[in-house]
This record gives structure tokens, sequence and C-alpha cells, in this order.
């Protein structure tokens, strides 16, 4: 676990960020983790706004967090490279046993969209990984040239809830027996667009759901996510927070799910929050932003 510093040359606009502090405020914190870093921007205007806080310690997978880090110091502030779901080695590491309130922004940073090296953004033809630690794992490329048509059909479905799975696996199968298997953005991109009708109600790009499932799987996002809910209560202290952005169904159902099921958990809100018009207007990647409140019960 590699200690950082916050970086200023990040591209992303924190998402529904004075509701992140008046939700956190509430519980008078003294110590927060902020579980998906990025670029800091949540983690800043904590410390800028809530007096009580002492420490704000911050987890990102990316290596580029790191890479981003400049020379200007930032009191009150620990970020380390590393899975939200390693919260309590952070914890101890900054001799603390526990929180007051943990944060998480489940979104693709605008700074992970903006570099043309990773595969992320459809504008740019790149390798397709898709990993948000690229030094671990496996990419996306190599995952599908490991799956069968059916394994790759399913994770489509299951984790992009893309009704034309079945036809997108058959083309990735049929390329890799062509000798040409799907190695880029680009290539991915092309497979979709002949498999998936445009619909007329959004105007969605054909190949969405499938880069979000193959991200999901290569990064195990609703594995650690779901981990992290359930673990997350031995991390807080009575009357502690949590605070997590979703952006599609599938995360959102998880959060929703572990806070009503968990006897540990005291929900605050009753229905997601959602962003102002304001802020989708200023910041249009906050449209699909849902964000849920729990707080720790008695122990």
């Amino acid at each position: 676990m590699d200690n950082a510093q916050q970086s200023s040359a990040s591209c992303h606009v924190s998402v529904m960020p004075d509701e992140i502090v008046h939700w956190v405020a509430g519980c008078q914190p003294k110590v927060v983790i902020d579980g998906t870093f990025g670029g800091g921007g949540h983690s800043r205007r904590m410390i800028d706004a809530i007096e009580s806080l002492d420490l704000v310690i911050g987890l990102d997978r990316d290596p580029a967090v790191l890479r981003r880090a400049d020379d200007e110091g930032v009191d009150r502030l620990s970020v380390f490279l590393a899975s939200y779901e390693q919260a309590a080695k952070a914890l101890d590491v900054c001799g603390h046993d526990r929180c007051d309130a943990m944060v998480l922004d489940l979104g693709l940073s605008s700074d992970q969209l903006a570099d043309r090296d990773r595969g992320f953004s459809f504008q740019f033809d790149a390798p397709l990984d898709l990993r948000f630690d690229p030094e671990n794992g496996v990419s996306a490329s190599e995952w599908l040239a490991r799956q069968s048509e059916k394994e790759i059909a399913d994770a489509i479905y299951q984790f992009g809830e893309e009704r034309f799975s079945r036809r997108i696996a058959r083309e990735i199968i049929a390329a890799a027996k062509r000798r040409e298997p799907v190695r880029t953005v680009q290539q991915l991109c092309d497979i979709c667009r002949r498999c998936v009708p445009r619909s007329k109600n959004h105007d969605i790009h054909p190949a969405t759901r499938t880069f979000q499932a193959l991200r999901i799987v290569v990064n195990d996002e609703l594995g650690i996510l779901a981990r992290t809910l359930q673990a997350a209560p031995d991390w807080l202290d009575e009357g502690g927070r949590m605070v997590v952005i979703s952006f599609h169904s599938l995360e959102d159902r998880l959060v929703k799910q572990a806070f009503r099921d968990d006897d540990r958990w005291n929900v605050l809100t009753k229905k997601p929050l959602r962003p102002s018009d304001a802020e989708i207007t200023t910041n249009p990647r906050a449209r699909s932003a849902k964000l849920r409140i729990a707080e720790r019960s008695a122990r």
C-alpha cells in the first residue's frame, strides 16, 4: 500500500459535492475514508468545509493518482494506492481502529476517460484494457481471449444488461477464429455497432453496456462493493455514516439491499437522492447519480 498526495492535474468534477459534505458533516466526523479518491475533489471539499475533521484517508486503485501527485502537501489528508475494501489496513497504518464516515463515488473518473491509453473512452482507439490498475489483473482483451462464447454472453448480459449479448459474443468468438482477436477499443465498438440496433428513445453508444460489463468483470467491481458493504459496519463507529453514490442499477441495487437487510445499518435515505438540475447542466455526467446514506446502529 503506497502513500500519495493529492494531484492538482485532475480534470474530474466531483458529483454531488454539497450533498456529500452535508451528510458527512451531520455526524461531526474526525476521521473520514474517501474510498474512491480519484482527483480528490470530495476529500478537499470535506477538509475545507467540515471543522471537526482531523483526517481524510483516501484510497484509489489507479496508479495514475500517484503519478499525478505533486509536491504540494495537503493538511489532514493521507492517500493510498489500494482498493476501498482495504480500508481497515489504511486505518491501521494511520493509527486508527475505526472511522466516522466512509464515502464511495462509484462512477468512472473523467481522468480515466481522458487517458488515451486505457481504453475507457470510445473517442480514442486504444488497447482494450479497462483495468483501474493496469499493473495487476487481466485486461479486457485477455479476458475475452480466455472465455467461451457462453461465458462472454452471460457476462455482457448480467453486468451490462445488454439484450444483444449473444450476438456480440458470437461476433467476438468469430473474430478470434479468423485470427483477428478483439484487442482494441475500435474492434469492439465495430462489433457492437453491427450487433446492437440504434435505440429510438435513448441516444446511447451501442457499445456502452458491453464496455460497462467488461469493466465490471476485469475490476471485480460488484464483488468488491458487496464485500465492502458487508465489512464496513466493522470499520465505522456507532453513529458513523456510509455515503455511496452509484451510477447504474446493479450498483444501486447492491447498496439498497445491503442497507435494508443488515441490522447494523439505519437507513437515512428511503429513496436515493439525485443531483440538482443545475448540477446536471454544469456536469452532465452527474445525471445518472444516485446517493444513498446509512448510519451505523448501536453495537
